[in-house]
């Protein structure tokens, strides 16, 4: 089996877990079940499930233990989608090629879709993994790390320096520390709840980490090269929309050319830390590369 057909297949397996976790109800409230259920189900890569679940499978190659953390560092991405492309926010009218939520909900709606997944993250996390009989001391260590990569000092911290802080970051190194917090927490911290998980060594926690540092960064480079030479159709957005918008990116910091080198070399680096776990890790090494030449 080819890397394409592993990633596809789990893929899938994600897919169908997140549908278990997050069925629609015939309730008063079922127009929240129906939001929710509209991004999830939006077309995403499911590239922190996936990573996640390949951290742990480093460890152990039955990672089905690992699904429900999974699938819900992937409700907690889609949140923050939903939140960002409010009228407060980014004021984006399309996600994925769709509606975004607020246009096809509602603002108040899309407010407590987002606010609905983040909670259903951490009840599905703990509920799950308690039947599942992972020890407790895991489980604690691994909602840790959940809770921070999304908090001030992640994920919400870097919204907000890409918001209020935009006239400064005019130099990489502010660049890099707004996308260390607002894309680069999350998927390290799949990465390291899947390590958590499979019980890795303190020098195997920390080689994962160091992957998953680079391969965050080198995802949002990719992302900014993409807006200038993507294809519209297969991003599900516009091109061009970096430079309309005046954001800063690596592409307008540093140039194209500049950009493409900066992204193998993260890669190159991301898959050098994972010399120590040999051949259990080429799934891991095929995903730094996927990254590398995706064009969506």
């Amino acid at each position: 089996m080819d890397f394409k057909e592993k990633l596809s297949n789990k893929s899938i397996e994600v897919e169908q877990y997140l549908e278990k976790y997050i069925e629609k109800k015939d309730n008063l409230q079922f127009r929240i079940y129906d939001a929710m259920n509209y991004s999830v189900f939006a077309g995403g890569k499911r590239i922190r499930p996936v990573l996640l679940l390949s951290c742990y499978e480093v460890f152990d190659s039955s990672y089905l233990k690992a699904m429900p953390f999974a699938c819900a560092l992937e409700m907690i991405h889609t949140y923050s989608l939903i939140h960002d492309d409010l009228p407060s926010m980014d004021d984006d009218d399309y996600r994925r090629g769709k509606l975004s939520n607020h246009k096809k909900y509602g603002e108040a709606t899309a407010i407590l879709a987002g606010d609905a997944l983040l909670n259903k993250a951490f009840e599905l996390s703990i509920d799950e993994s308690l039947k599942l009989n992972i020890d407790n001391s895991l489980i604690l260590k691994a909602l840790s790390i959940m809770s921070n990569a999304s908090g001030t000092e992640g994920m919400i911290g870097g919204q907000v320096v890409d918001m209020f802080c935009e006239e400064k970051i005019v130099d990489q190194d502010t660049l890099r520390y707004m996308h260390k917090l607002k894309t680069g927490a999350i998927i390290k911290a799949a990465a390291s709840i899947g390590a958590v998980l499979g019980n890795a060594s303190q020098k195997e926690q920390k080689a994962i980490e160091t992957y998953a540092e680079n391969l965050g960064l080198a995802f949002q480079v990719r992302d900014d090269i993409l807006d200038v030479i993507g294809n519209a159709d297969k991003l599900g957005k516009p091109i061009g929309s970096d430079k309309e918008n005046k954001k800063a990116t690596y592409v307008s910091l540093i140039g194209l050319e500049e950009s493409k080198l900066l992204e193998e070399k993260l890669i190159k680096e991301a898959i050098a830390s994972l010399s120590i776990f040999e051949n259990r890790a080429e799934f891991l090494k095929g995903l730094a590369n996927f990254l590398l030449t995706r064009e969506y």
